[in-house]
């Protein structure tokens, strides 16, 4: 799975690593949780062919049919195995697919003294691309509300000893092929894999990184293993 991540990287090095023209006005976070606002990269709603554009969703997907808000807090994630088939994210798969810029995710490592975090993040620091969908929810006032998930595989053996899941982590080279509303939906199921672990890094951080309410630069240091 992935349940908590972080986005340092300036406005400018996002911008051009996604070729988008603007940005929203945002900080750096170092400790983004579900429900909480999210970046996405995506073409805009309704016009497949127009230039990509970078927007802020809520982080928890809450399907076009969902009757309230309450089934987002459960869809964070969405496993690569079955996303293209599970109600509530077959129709953001087919049409609605978007890249999440991170700079890397936690993971907690369970040990005799309790889950311990680590970060992980690609071994050349750049900002990385989680494999997403979003949707548009109409709500009952008629307010819409766009959120977002992050599609999961199973680890690779960089993650597998902290733990046996992974958010799908795409190669620049595959993110036209994602965001493209002609990919083939066998096409893009084989995007859907772990990338290789010799792209990865790791290191031990703070548990105060546990703590949702906790934000900064203490997350994401690294820390001495015992």
């Amino acid at each position: 799975m992935c349940g908590r991540f972080a986005l340092k990287a300036p406005p400018a090095v996002i911008m051009r690593e996604f070729g988008v023209d603007a940005m929203p006005e945002m900080a750096p976070r170092y400790n983004i949780a579900p429900t909480q606002d999210i970046l996405i990269i995506r073409h805009p709603w309704r016009e497949p062919e127009a230039r990509l554009e970078a927007v802020q969703v809520k982080w928890g997907l809450l399907p076009s049919w969902a009757k309230d808000i309450s089934m987002a807090a459960k869809l964070a994630n969405a496993r690569g195995e079955t996303v293209a088939e599970k109600p509530a994210f077959r129709s953001a798969f087919r049409r609605m697919r978007c890249l999440i810029p991170a700079d890397g995710f936690y993971e907690w490592e369970a040990t005799p003294s309790g889950k311990l975090p680590w970060f992980l993040r690609l071994k050349s620091q750049a900002p990385l691309a989680f494999a997403g969908l979003w949707e548009h929810w109409q709500g009952p006032d008629g307010a819409p509300l766009e959120t977002a998930t992050i599609i999961t595989t199973g680890a690779n053996e960089l993650v597998r000893p902290v733990h046996d899941r992974m958010p799908v982590i795409l190669q620049p080279g595959d993110w036209a092929a994602w965001l493209g509303a002609q990919t083939k939906a066998d096409d893009l199921k084989a995007l859907l894999k772990p990338l290789p672990a010799d792209l990865m890094e790791r290191y031990r951080v703070s548990r105060r990184m546990s703590n949702a309410r906790n934000e900064g630069e203490e997350c994401i240091n690294p820390v001495e293993v015992d």
